[in-house]
């Protein structure tokens, strides 16, 4: 009996892997650093200049969000183009169905060679000893050059398709990019999906001692919503998570000198983003799981020469569950009924190849649903839904409203707008289009408890 599953794998494959119209099938590589916040990437004092190359050649999305910012359901999410709570992924740690509907499987039907490096995250409470074994815990991937997680940056393993480790010496994420060029460097004779997942800038914001010396604490201008004296939002972290992110920018620019090396970069789309951000400090708060622009915000440059035109950027709202299903699309692949995403390659697509004019994309617009994690942070305390829309962020609790901002009035979001008489239209359209997305996609409010791991 065929299974739903391959009846849905099925039919994207029937389309056949074309591309774009008129464009041949494409090379596609996620990059996904781990905890890197999109506010970040807009901040003159972080030096990161092959990302900025890499924006220049393509287009930055401005308005990226995590639907769910914490890593394992945000991940899923990515894979999928699935609500943490639709694939079941809603807490760290937590494992990915292996019913589950990926992009690397609808890749991997078309002919496509798929690669895994770095961090997995998708196992399920385990992250020692660390290895994945080949088959359909690996979700459709056939390369795999991986840990479950780890954020030891100096005393790491990772392993291929033995048990057996690799063990790797001096700073760990340097070994994942050296897996990512060569995997790039052996694909000749079919077009490949590479994820590339490096464990940096997350916590302990730590990078090799010639990065750590680039970012003085003392000499840092913080963000304006920036608190003093925060877990995990010192001046010392701050200036060691920039340090980080200055080092995965050499990383990528490392991988992206290989791609054009390799004569593959005109064919090949480049995506970066990541998994969610980091509050850093800012509203008194620390690590992720929030909805403050810190955190759910994350980066969003795409890069594809033989089919997006570079230009500055593109203010298309977006998040992790349309980029599966524009990664099909810009393939010329149908989006499968599993996916709850929405097909975005013709924001970004030129003419030529299917882009479509001004009228047609404001049609696309849609806002962000946001739906908190469970988490283990002190400062959580109940769950909570939203939406993102290009202007406003709105969060309420299941039994009231909790913040409104007006992002374009109050970038640091330090005036929240719940209960002014002046903005109860907008906050009740805004609990309006929260419910109305609750609803849709069958949301809850019951929140499922962090997994004990080991």
């Amino acid at each position: 009996m065929i299974t739903r599953r391959e009846l849905l794998i099925g039919a994207a494959a029937l389309a056949g892997c074309r591309g774009g119209p008129s464009l041949p099938a494409p090379n596609i590589i996620i990059l996904a650093p781990d905890q890197l916040r999109g506010v970040a990437l807009s901040d003159a004092q972080v030096q990161t200049p092959h990302i900025d190359r890499l924006a220049a050649e393509g287009v930055t999305l401005r308005n990226c969000f995590a639907n769910c910012p914490a890593s394992s359901p945000a991940r899923a999410s990515l894979l999928t183009g699935q609500y943490a709570h639709t694939h079941g992924v809603e807490v760290d740690d937590a494992p990915l169905s292996d019913g589950a509907v990926t992009l690397a499987e609808i890749f991997q039907e078309q002919g496509y060679r798929t690669g895994f490096v770095g961090n997995w995250r998708l196992q399920g409470g385990v992250r020692e000893p660390g290895f994945v074994p080949p088959g359909p815990r690996r979700q459709g991937f056939d390369f795999w050059a991986a840990r479950i997680t780890s954020h030891d940056y100096w005393r790491m393993r990772y392993y291929r398709d033995e048990p057996e480790p690799i063990e790797v010496s001096g700073y760990s994420a340097i070994a994942f990019t050296d897996e990512a060029i060569g995997f790039v460097a052996e694909q000749n004779d079919s077009p490949f999906l590479l994820f590339v997942e490096w464990g940096p800038p997350h916590d302990p914001y730590v990078a090799p001692p010639e990065y750590m010396n680039i970012y003085e604490p003392d000499g840092l201008a913080m963000r304006e919503n920036w608190v003093d004296d925060v877990r995990d939002g010192l001046r010392n972290d701050v200036a060691g998570y920039y340090a980080a992110i200055t080092f995965i920018d050499n990383e990528i620019g490392r991988l992206l000198e290989a791609l054009a090396s390799s004569g593959k970069a005109e064919n090949t789309i480049v995506l970066l983003t990541s998994d969610h951000g980091d509050m850093l400090g800012s509203q008194g708060l620390s690590s992720k799981h929030k909805p403050w622009e810190e955190s759910i915000r994350v980066p969003g440059i795409l890069r594809y020469p033989a089919g997006i035109e570079a230009r500055s950027g593109d203010d298309a709202l977006f998040s992790h569950i349309d980029v599966a299903p524009t990664l099909l699309g810009l393939a010329g692949v149908p989006t499968p009924q599993t996916m709850e995403g929405r097909d975005l390659s013709s924001l970004v697509l030129r003419p030529e190849h299917g882009g479509r004019s001004a009228d047609e994309r404001a049609e696309l617009q849609s806002p962000v649903y946001l739906q908190s994690c469970s988490a283990t942070s002190p400062e959580h305390d109940a769950p909570w839904r939203g939406v993102r829309t290009e202007r406003y962020t709105y969060v309420r609790r299941a039994e009231a409203p909790w913040l409104l901002y007006d992002n374009q009035e109050d970038p640091y979001q330090l005036n929240n707008l719940v209960g002014k008489p002046q903005h109860s239209e907008t906050e009740a359209e805004l609990d309006r289009l929260t419910l109305e997305r609750f609803e849709h996609t069958g949301d809850d409010w019951t929140e499922r408890p962090e997994l004990p791991y080991r």
